[in-house]
């Protein structure tokens, strides 16, 4: 019984210090976020205060999903300092629990939280930036060029009834059908230039792009202002879905169907599955995080060096972080077999973790 009420109370105590360090980042990336949206649409017409805190905070828990694993480090540092501190980790040691027994509440709430990010949070803040992206389609068009929502990796050429064209938008949602931002750099069928055509948002439909808020200029006439202009394509939504669509903007339940579809299309979809894969990966990352920080943690009190020892952790993580974001940019490319590109920087860091408290607690 003593022990499974010593679970729950460390289990409990590490929750609460995590979530307490992922609200306050919360809160401080929506401040800033919506201070920094206040300055940029001082100057549009459409862009009142409650439309711009909506579209800040939509597009806040996207931003955030990034920060989860530096609040898992950092709460769990603070959780192991504060029951290093009150001395009740040596009341746990005297009571007959060893290390990995209070450690593993710790790796369980990391893993339920892993779980819940994927499977809940996910989806939740896919859907929420589509909301935020709409709102920043209508306020700011293709005048908002620092949004920072990019849409796809680059130019898009496509082919369409009245020739070639290629395309960028600045944002996209609704998995690339909805675009805001547009730039068209049209040709005919002999591959001569034709016009340029920005809208401020489209739509894909069936054989072309609807455009809203037209300007079109060509060398042959001045300037010319359309509501709605009509730009012909043979992309399909599934296409535009691989070619435009951030990946970080599908939902987590979503991602398996968009993997099949363009695998029946014969497109490459290397930046989905590395999606997918780092998403699921995810639980085993937080838990490798919680391992990092009982590595620089326990012992603190006992030995001193609190500052060092902290800091250790802090440029732990922060290598970690790195190395990740390296094998996801060579996952995107194919260059990495997407899986390996996923899970190796959270089986090492496990790994390592693990060795070295295997070595401080009983070596």
């Amino acid at each position: 019984m003593l022990p499974s009420i010593i679970s729950r109370y460390i289990a409990g105590r590490f929750l609460f210090t995590i979530l307490t360090i992922f609200l306050c980042c919360f809160l401080l990336v929506l401040l800033i976020d919506f201070v920094e949206l206040i300055r940029r649409g001082g100057n549009k017409e459409q862009a009142d205060t409650l439309s711009l805190f909506l579209m800040s905070l939509y597009r806040v828990p996207e931003l955030t999903e990034r920060i989860l694993p530096f609040a898992t480090l950092f709460g769990s540092i603070a959780a192991f300092l504060n029951l290093s501190r009150r001395l009740e980790l040596v009341i746990v040691r005297a009571a007959g629990m060893s290390a990995w027994q209070f450690l593993t509440p710790a790796l369980f709430v990391a893993a339920a939280l892993g779980i819940f990010a994927f499977a809940v949070y996910n989806p939740a803040s896919a859907f929420l930036k589509d909301k935020s992206l709409e709102i920043d389609a209508r306020i700011f068009g293709a005048s908002f060029s620092s949004s920072g929502q990019t849409a796809s990796q680059g130019w898009v050429r496509q082919k369409g009834e009245d020739g070639d064209s290629i395309l960028k938008a600045l944002t996209s949602y609704d998995n690339g059908r909805k675009l805001g931002g547009v730039t068209v750099f049209s040709y005919d069928q002999l591959g001569n230039f034709v016009e340029r055509i920005d809208g401020k948002a489209a739509e894909l439909e069936e054989g072309y792009w609807r455009l809203s808020d037209v300007l079109v200029t060509s060398a042959k006439s001045a300037p010319r202002h359309f509501e709605t202009y009509l730009v012909s394509t043979h992309l399909t939504p599934q296409e535009a879905s691989e070619t435009i669509a951030n990946p970080e903007s599908v939902p987590f339940w979503q991602l398996p169907h968009i993997i099949d579809q363009a695998a029946r299309s014969g497109l490459p979809a290397y930046k989905y599955r590395l999606q997918y894969q780092t998403l699921l990966a995810r639980p085993l990352l937080l838990a490798a995080m919680v391992l990092i920080a009982a590595t620089v943690s326990l012992k603190v009190f006992r030995f001193g060096n609190v500052g060092k020892m902290i800091l250790s952790g802090v440029l732990a993580g922060f290598v970690l972080y790195v190395v990740t974001e390296l094998a996801k940019d060579l996952g995107n490319t194919g260059l990495v077999n997407p899986i390996l590109s996923a899970w190796l920087p959270a089986i090492v860091a496990s790994l390592l973790g693990f060795s070295i408290l295997l070595y401080q607690e009983d070596g």
